[in-house]
């Protein structure tokens, strides 16, 4: 086969095809810096299926198993574009975690003090979007889909990456919607958005909810949208225990990802283990 070096237009090429995939801004960037990555470990020279290999040894001591499989995936998937699947190498096998460490669980009582200090702070939008996240288990990237014609149907049909769900609303959390976009002079279209009416930024809404955990007392590590979704999950399986249900109910395609969100923490599996009298 012809020899192929890793150009700056031939990285371009893959980048514009991550687009074309309608994959989410998130994992575009991610894929591009990964690519990137490679690239500079390549350093011009043609590649080969030992470089890519070489790249995966020397990444595996230095990031963590799920770090080093983000940077292959996107490797991998690179290779399919150029149509070099030859020079494709496996993950890291990691055998999936039984618990969570205890730091980065966040509890529900931690929760409520973040809406404590986001109350207090008088962001009444920052309030409504950590009540949303945790009463539905969306993502942060869902939320253009809460328009306020959604809300008055009690339901949002969620549209992104080629997949459709519907998402379903707490009552009270439709009447909270409704109040704060009346409140915002909102009469029609999405809910969350700016002073100017574009979608608000992840980064924006990341940044804010960092800025309430001094005052809440809850330690930043824990504090991202993503785990709202992960305590809506362990709220929901405590109650009705099926993990059919809730990967339902998450739009999860593999009941695997769902386990990862119901997972005990490290403290709790001990209490569970001494509980058993062993020794």
């Amino acid at each position: 086969m012809e020899p192929i070096i890793l150009t700056p237009g031939k990285l371009a090429e893959y980048i514009d095809s991550l687009r074309d995939s309608e994959k989410s801004a998130e994992t575009i960037v991610k894929y591009a810096r990964y690519a990137r990555v490679f690239a500079e470990f390549a350093g011009g020279q043609p590649l080969s299926r030992g470089m890519v290999i070489a790249f995966k040894e020397s990444i595996s001591g230095r990031y963590t198993a799920a770090g080093a499989n983000g940077m292959l995936a996107a490797v991998n998937r690179m290779m399919d574009h150029i149509k070099r699947p030859d020079l494709k190498v496996g993950l890291l096998r990691v055998q999936r975690r039984l618990c969570i460490p205890v730091e980065r669980e966040l509890r529900r009582d931690e929760f409520e003090r973040l809406m404590e200090a986001a109350e207090c702070r008088e962001d009444g939008r920052l309030v409504l979007i950590l009540q949303t996240l945790f009463a539905t288990g969306a993502r942060v990237s869902e939320l253009p889909f809460f328009t306020l014609e959604a809300v008055g149907l009690g339901s949002v049909e969620i549209r992104l990456k080629g997949k459709i769900r519907t998402v379903f609303l707490p009552t009270k959390l439709c009447m909270m919607l409704q109040d704060y976009a009346r409140g915002q002079g909102i009469s029609t279209g999405a809910i969350f958005v700016t002073r100017s009416g574009k979608p608000l930024d992840r980064s924006n809404i990341w940044k804010s909810m960092k800025e309430l955990c001094s005052a809440a007392g809850v330690d930043p590590e824990k504090v991202f949208p993503h785990n709202l979704r992960r305590l809506f999950a362990r709220t929901y399986y405590s109650s009705i225990p099926s993990l059919a249900e809730l990967a339902d109910v998450l739009g999860h395609s593999r009941i695997d990802t769902t386990r990862l969100y119901t997972a005990t923490t490290d403290a709790e599996y001990r209490k569970k283990l001494d509980g058993l009298k062993l020794v």
